[in-house]
């Protein structure tokens, strides 16, 4: 097949062993690329005795076969191992430029393994791929230490690095991305992971072209496919992510207070709105990305010295902000930049944080457990202070390194009540109260909460997809229709996660599956229909419940936390619905072929030809 160069880097860091390895082609007939390909390698070196931390467990970031084509959106990549936050499946979607800098350095994917004796990084290209010594660069924050391997390397080299936070092996360590702009590969503790290797960085580059199947074919849909999705998310890219922050907090979907409080006043201080409109700032893009979604902000008058970072997305504005109360941008945006240096996930950062003022709050820590701070809600000095001790695991920091779940068995008193998770991964800034395919999808989820598993709540709003068989938006806290147009879109998630593509692509119907099907066939040279298309997307979301069901995961993991099934939001507006968790499992597990407890049934499994 075109798409590939049908090769990987496979690193043994134990022996120092960097070798050049083909996979087999069905790998990629069967899983595509990115998440289903690192998920097959994923399940078949690990197993329950692996320990996330351990030499044994295996680190991959894959791209797909849509990566360095020019494919809009494509500037993706996955990565995947066993999380050392949650004990099972972990995975980490990032953009920027690392997949195209990979994939033109000759390679579809890097696999690490075992753990060096000294510190160290990975230098793939030009078809080679050399371990180098990093020992001047541990320490370093993930800014300073991508800087110093671009001069060392190449000045146009993608650099996928750990922080502090890594090195320390904090369990909600993320990996930065950094090129011409940065992404954060944040969910499940991947940086943790490298850090426990002592693998500092991997660090790409290459120009090698990508070779297509019929390239006139492709060049000549994709100038179309550009304008189409540019004009479709016109009003999307202006302001990006940060831009909906007002609306989800009117529609009830903005994490506030650890998730109790209904309303907030104080919201349009933090929304992106009020954060782009005073602050100077640029509009950047991932590379092969026609929206530009993202904005880098300066600002020579911060509180905090002179800003030129990254301004802070969504997830970042509900977790930092909203779960914490805490309505000063400029602290919101000084704290995200910290967590980028550090290499810290924001969403769980900002989670841990709001479950430390609640504790606080009811008594169960106090001033003399944090070093004299004073964890009140909305107290914006504490913010900065509390991510130095997480990145640094010091003090009440340690106990909140490997997030909510975690710190609720340290301390208990009933913590765990207020510890909002699903499988030990915090949610991100969007409510399941208000959304019952996103209830459905965390509990799901093969890391845990997540809503990038189906993206489902824009299709309780307006989005539709008839081609795969979503005519209409499913009606609010619908419980009829909620299994197939969650299973529909986790089906596709895993599918666009594994091509690699963004989601934003079909905002608007700026792309829909027909055009993503189109695309694959003239990249790839395949001739498929929509049926094996989308197969392709349920057989890697059932790899996937496999490997956390041979861990012993089951009907009793697929919870949402109480706060999500007990506690109404309260506010002018506001429904009060809370999501029937029993009911919804049950129809999904059936619409999807599992059994009762939510195993994949041995029917379903020779079905999808997915063999354990």
């Amino acid at each position: 097949m075109k798409g590939y160069n049908n090769k990987i880097v496979w690193a043994d860091l134990s022996s120092g062993e960097i070798s050049i390895r083909s996979l087999p082609e069905q790998h990629y007939r069967d899983y595509v690329g990115g998440a289903g390909v690192g998920a097959r390698l994923l399940y078949d070196e690990t197993g329950p005795a692996t320990d996330p931390l351990g030499p044994d467990n295996l680190l991959a970031a894959f791209a797909g076969p849509w990566n360095g084509t020019g494919i809009p959106g494509s500037g993706r990549h996955h990565m995947v191992a066993r999380s050392p936050q949650t004990g099972i499946f972990g995975e980490s979607n990032v953009g920027g430029s690392w997949s195209v800098r990979l994939k033109r350095a000759g390679f579809d994917g890097v696999v690490v393994k075992g753990r060096a004796e000294k510190p160290s990084y990975l230098w793939i290209h030009d078809d080679k791929a050399e371990l180098r010594p990093a020992d001047e660069l541990w320490g370093k924050d993930t800014v300073e230490c991508a800087a110093e391997l671009q001069r060392q390397t190449h000045p146009g080299a993608a650099v996928a690095v750990t922080g502090p936070a890594g090195e320390n092996q904090c369990g909600i360590a993320g990996v930065l991305h950094i090129c011409t702009l940065q992404r954060m590969a944040g969910r499940t503790g991947l940086g943790a992971v490298m850090g426990s290797k002592n693998l500092k960085a991997m660090v790409a580059y290459g120009t090698k072209p990508v070779e297509i199947a019929q390239p006139e074919l492709l060049s000549e849909s994709l100038m179309e496919a550009r304008k189409k999705i540019m004009e479709a998310t016109k009003a999307f890219s202006a302001y990006g992510t940060p831009g909906g922050v007002e609306n989800y907090e009117r529609l009830g979907n903005f994490p506030l207070q650890n998730w109790k409080l209904g309303r907030w006043d104080k919201v349009k201080n933090i929304s992106g709105i009020r954060m782009f409109d005073s602050i100077k700032n640029k509009r950047v893009a991932c590379m092969h990305c026609p929206i530009a979604c993202s904005h880098h902000l300066h600002d020579d008058d911060s509180p905090f010295g002179a800003i030129d970072a990254p301004g802070p997305e969504y997830e970042s504005l509900g977790t930092l902000g909203g779960l914490c109360l805490i309505d000063d941008l400029p602290t919101i945006i000084a704290a995200n930049e910290l967590c980028n240096r550090y290499g810290l996930d924001t969403i769980s950062t900002g989670s841990v944080i709001a479950f430390a003022m609640e504790a606080y709050e009811r008594g169960v820590i106090g001033r003399g457990d944090c070093d004299g701070l004073e964890l009140v809600w909305g107290n914006k000095d504490v913010l900065l202070p509390m991510i130095h001790k997480i990145g640094r695991r010091e003090g009440v920091g340690d106990t909140l390194s490997f997030g909510v779940r975690r710190a609720a068995e340290i301390l208990g008193h009933n913590s765990c009540e207020y510890a909002v998770h699903v499988k030990g991964l915090e949610a991100p800034a969007h409510d399941p109260r208000r959304f019952f395919t996103q209830a459905l999808s965390y509990a799901t989820g093969p890391r845990g909460a997540c809503h990038n598993v189906s993206s489902s709540h824009s299709y309780e709003m307006a989005m539709t997809m008839p081609e795969i068989g979503i005519d209409a938006p499913l009606p609010p806290y619908s419980l009829d229709g909620n299994d197939m147009v969650t299973t529909k879109l986790q089906n596709v998630a895993s599918l666009q996660d594994s091509l690699v593509c963004c989601r934003f692509i079909s905002i608007g119907r700026g792309s829909v599956a027909s055009d993503w099907l189109s695309w694959h066939n003239m990249v790839t040279g395949n001739e498929l229909d929509m049926t094996e298309f989308l197969r392709l997307g349920e057989r890697i979301f059932n790899l996937k419940r496999i490997y956390n069901t041979r861990l012993g995961l089951s009907r009793k993991d697929d919870q949402l936390p109480s706060r999500f099934t007990v506690t109404k939001r309260e506010g002018e507006g506001l429904d009060n619905q809370l999501p029937p968790m029993g009911l919804l499992l049950s129809n999904y597990y059936k619409y999807r072929g599992w059994d009762d407890e939510g195993i994949p049934s041995k029917e379903k499994l020779a079905e999808l030809d997915l063999k354990e």
